[in-house]
């Protein structure tokens, strides 16, 4: 079977078959269960699921970031990332002031717990990303980066670059 790698021309890969389309497509599925499994696990024990794991990596990314930010970033309803907030906050992960700006506004940061949750999350994650990467190698790892940007909706990757313009 005929399966691109990171030498494969640009040109050879304009010609990619269904099949090896298919094999891609289960393999983001695989990988992407393996890439949830060690934070699954530890959010489980605490009762919270991947749309907490979500808001906890985004507000730690972006401290003081707004309840409207991270609606945007994360795309999802109001009442959904509200419900999340709601847990995150009650629970002492998480909390909550108010704009100096526009009173209107609530600024999210991680609290010390917060903090101490989403570094073991991240920890984990980035064990098994390390491995992978090392693994591939710096010609795939590029080329996958590639890869996910261009598989982005173009809004979504103006704000991935620009959550990633933050730390480069």
């Amino acid at each position: 079977m005929n399966q691109p790698t990171a030498k494969t021309s640009p040109q050879a890969l304009l010609f990619l078959t269904d099949e090896q389309l298919r094999i891609g497509i289960e393999a983001m599925f695989f990988a992407y269960r393996g890439f949830t499994s060690d934070p699954d696990r530890i959010l489980a024990e605490q009762g919270y699921g991947r749309a907490h794991h979500r808001a906890i990596h985004f507000i730690q990314r972006s401290p003081g970031t707004t309840v409207n930010n991270l609606l945007t970033i994360l795309g999802v309803t109001k009442q959904s990332l509200n419900r999340v907030l709601r847990t995150l906050i009650e629970d002492g992960l998480v909390s909550s002031t108010v704009g100096t700006v526009d009173r209107r506004e609530r600024h999210l940061h991680l609290t010390d717990a917060g903090v101490a949750l989403e570094r073991q999350l991240s920890n984990a994650q980035s064990a098994r990303m390390r491995d992978a990467f090392r693994r591939a190698g710096p010609e795939a790892v590029a080329g996958f980066r590639t890869v996910l940007e261009a598989m982005m909706d173009e809004d979504i990757r103006g704000s991935y670059a620009a959550l990633r313009d933050k730390t480069e």
